[in-house]
């Protein structure tokens, strides 16, 4: 099974590989693990089919966390793999060093993991620990290295900067007026980066979780 094979399977459920590796003795993955996979949304259209879903119309709490491990569970059953997710803890499995090990991934001038696909809006909703070695792409470079970086002045509130995420900060902006705007549309930091601009996420599924995140 190729890479090309997962990768169509994994559409049909409006997912994709986000990078991935193959393990050494220190990762501590289930035993027998020869390539971690990591998934996001495949865009444009993820969140339209998310909508579909009976999670998100059953009204219970955590819809998408419910999809993710529905969907993504019966995946690793039909791969003979092992479903891990970034939820559910703790304790929490280590995405940000599983997206760093992935060579698709890097840590940002403002600290957040940006993809050389997604950028800034970058979501991993979980990823398939499998016993067949896949053979994966070779590690791309750091989109960063020629950006203009936006992202280091794009905060309106000055709360993620390249001296870090002051999260108080980021809600006391959030809680006024001028705030409003990235509740209903996003984060603008998100938002700035180029690559962040070309994924084709839509504002509705931003200000959903910048609904979660500000509640």
């Amino acid at each position: 099974m190729t890479l090309a094979d997962l990768d169509a399977r994994f559409a049909q459920h409006q997912l994709e590989v986000f990078g991935g590796f193959h393990p050494k003795d220190m990762d501590n993955l289930p035993e027998g693990t020869r390539t971690l996979l990591l998934l996001g949304p495949k865009e444009p259209g993820f969140w339209p089919a998310f909508k579909t879903s009976p999670e998100w119309q059953d009204g219970a709490p955590d819809p998408m966390d419910r999809w993710s491990l529905r969907v993504i569970s019966a995946l690793a059953d039909a791969l003979d793999g092992t479903p891990l997710f970034p939820f559910g803890g703790p304790p929490f499995q280590p995405f940000f060093r599983w997206a760093l090990q992935s060579g698709q991934a890097w840590q940002s001038p403002v600290s957040l993991l940006v993809h050389q696909k997604a950028g800034l809006m970058v979501s991993y909703r979980g990823a398939l620990a499998l016993r067949d070695r896949i053979e994966l792409p070779a590690p791309g470079q750091m989109p960063c290295t020629t950006c203009e970086k936006p992202c280091l002045t794009a905060c309106d509130a000055q709360a993620l900067t390249a001296d870090g995420y002051d999260v108080p900060k980021c809600h006391a902006y959030l809680d006024t007026e001028n705030g409003r705007e990235n509740i209903m549309l996003g984060c603008g930091v998100r938002q700035s980066c180029p690559l962040s601009q070309s994924y084709g996420r839509l504002a509705e599924q931003s200000a959903y979780h910048m609904s979660l995140f500000h509640r």
